[in-house]
Order: structure tokens, then C-alpha cells, then sequence
């Protein structure tokens, strides 16, 4: 299910950020990209998660912003500091040229020698400010999440009683189809044969027939799968991907219903049944 959530902590130097989106997935497919001064922490972030959002592709990013006014301590590497030094004091001697007049200012110039720490130490309790930020973070995300469930409900709620609507819809062709398949196959015998027939029989043979194209278990069994996905969407969260079968055995219905109809207004009837259903397809992969 998509959404999103973030939120900032104000720190003596600097400020922490946490960002937390979330995209349509099946499973569970986590990104955390961490400031690498809590990086260790990254297990213990993603736990997090996992334990409160049950699948989706999640992105999570933790960046730092130091102050404008905050001091940043820089560190020389005294060690190439010392390098550089002597590979002057070598060049110079083999070139022939005079030394440095004032050594400090050539050498802090050459690259690398001053250097800021990309990580620091942290305190417990510190990470508790951060730990605490994430986890508003993803109960952001979270109410995102229940504000476009209940979008999702109403709309689903829309689209299971429009197909309700359009079942009923069928009833009134039912009689009618019957008494059309009867008056084709009579006017067929007569004008293409040509013959006398028995009535009787061809009564029998339109009995068997219409049997076969008899839509009450599928209108039935569609009722029921349409109620089972209001009764499952009431229910417990984590139904997603019931909700995904359940709509899978309503499209087998409909499908069913379109083959059977053979009647262009029921047909019609169908196609709609099938928009209504795609809908629902289209976002039952948000539902958690």
C-alpha cells in the first residue's frame, strides 16, 4: 500500500532525518539507507519495520544536516602530513630548488591532509532520539496507510454493489433469452428443414439445452463470493492477499456468466461486471 511519513530531530549540532515511503508489493521488499554514523543500528531499524508494516516496497532513508553555527572538528593526518614533508625535502635537494619559506601553509594544501569525520560517537541516548524519530516517522506512514484504506473500502464497497447491481440486472433476461432460443431453433426447423417436427421432442431437446445455459449456480455462487469480500474486508487487518483470491473466483464467475448468456443485453451486463471487477483488481494490491 503506498504512503508516506517523515520527521526531523533538532540535535545540539545538527538535525536528523528520516524519510519512509511505501509502494504496492505482494511481499515484503525493504530499502534502508542509513547516515553512516548510525549505520550499525540498520538490523535493528529494519526489524522495526518489518514487525509493523506487513509487506509493500519500503524505502527508508536517515540522513544528517550539520548546523550552519555548528563546529566541526577537522583532522590533519599527521602521517601524510610527515610524507609530504619529506618528499618536498627530497625534491628539493635533487632539483636544486630552495624550500618552503613557510612550511605550514604548502603542506595543509596538499590533498587529503585535512579531513572532517564522516562518523562520530553516539550515546544511548542520543540513539534513543533518533530511534524515536524513526519510529514517528513510520507511524506517519502507517496513518497514511489507514486514510487510503478507508478510500479504498468506500470505493470497494462501490464496486462490489455495482456488480451486485448489474446481477440483478440479469434476472429480467433470463425468461426471455429462454423464449428466444425456442423461437430460433422452431423457426430454424421449419424454414431450413422444412419438415414437420415433434413438438414433444423438440420440448425435451430445449429443456436439456437451456440446462446447460442455466446461470443460477453462477449467479449464487457469485452472490457469495460478493458477500465473503465484504465479510473479509470487515474483518481482521492482513487480508490482502484473500481478498486477491476472492476476487480471482469472482472474475471465474462472471466469465462463466458471459459464456452462458448468449443474449447480446445480458452480454452487455457482463462487460460491465468486468470493468467493476478490474477496478477492484487494479487496487486490491494496496490492501495490506
Amino acid at each position: 500500500m503506498t504512503g508516506y511519513g517523515s520527521a526531523i530531530t533538532e540535535l545540539p549540532d545538527r538535525q536528523i532525518h528520516v524519510e519512509i515511503k511505501s509502494l504496492n508489493s505482494k511481499t515484503m521488499d525493504l530499502s534502508v539507507r542509513m547516515a553512516p554514523a548510525y549505520r550499525e543500528k540498520e538490523i535493528e531499524v529494519r526489524n522495526e519495520i518489518s514487525g509493523k508494516l506487513e509487506r509493500g516496497k519500503v524505502d527508508l532513508s536517515l540522513w544528517i544536516e550539520k548546523k550552519e553555527n555548528a563546529e566541526t572538528a577537522v583532522i590533519i593526518n599527521q602521517a601524510l602530513l610527515n610524507s609530504y614533508y619529506k618528499q618536498i625535502m627530497e625534491s628539493a635537494g635533487k632539483l636544486g630548488i630552495p624550500l618552503p619559506a613557510d612550511w605550514f601553509p604548502t603542506l595543509l594544501r596538499m590533498p587529503d591532509i585535512m579531513t572532517k569525520p564522516e562518523t562520530q560517537e553516539w550515546s544511548e541516548e542520543e540513539w534513543t532520539i533518533v530511534s524515536n524519530t524513526i519510529t514517528e516517522a513510520i507511524g506517519q506512514l502507517i496513518e497514511f496507510r489507514k486514510q487510503e484504506g478507508k478510500a479504498l473500502e468506500k470505493k470497494f464497497r462501490e464496486n462490489i454493489g455495482n456488480i451486485r447491481n448489474l446481477l440483478e440486472a440479469v434476472t429480467p433476461f433470463e425468461k426471455e433469452r429462454v423464449e428466444k432460443i425456442r423461437e430460433r431453433i422452431a423457426d430454424a426447423l421449419e424454414k431450413v428443414i422444412g419438415v414437420d417436427y415433434d413438438k414433444n421432442r423438440l420440448e425435451q431437446e430445449l429443456i436439456y439445452y437451456i440446462e446447460r445455459l442455466d446461470i443460477n449456480e453462477e449467479k449464487q455462487r457469485l452472490t457469495n463470493h460478493l458477500n465473503y469480500f465484504i465479510k473479509t474486508m470487515e474483518g481482521d487487518s492482513g487480508q490482502g492477499k484473500k481478498l486477491g483470491f476472492i476476487v480471482q473466483e469472482m472474475g471465474r464467475e462472471i466469465n462463466t456468466l458471459g459464456s452462458k448468456s448468449n443474449h447480446a443485453e445480458m452480454q452487455k451486463l457482463v462487460v460491465q461486471m468486468k470493468d467493476e471487477l478490474e477496478q477492484i483488481k487494479e487496487q486490491v494490491l494496496n490492501v495490506m
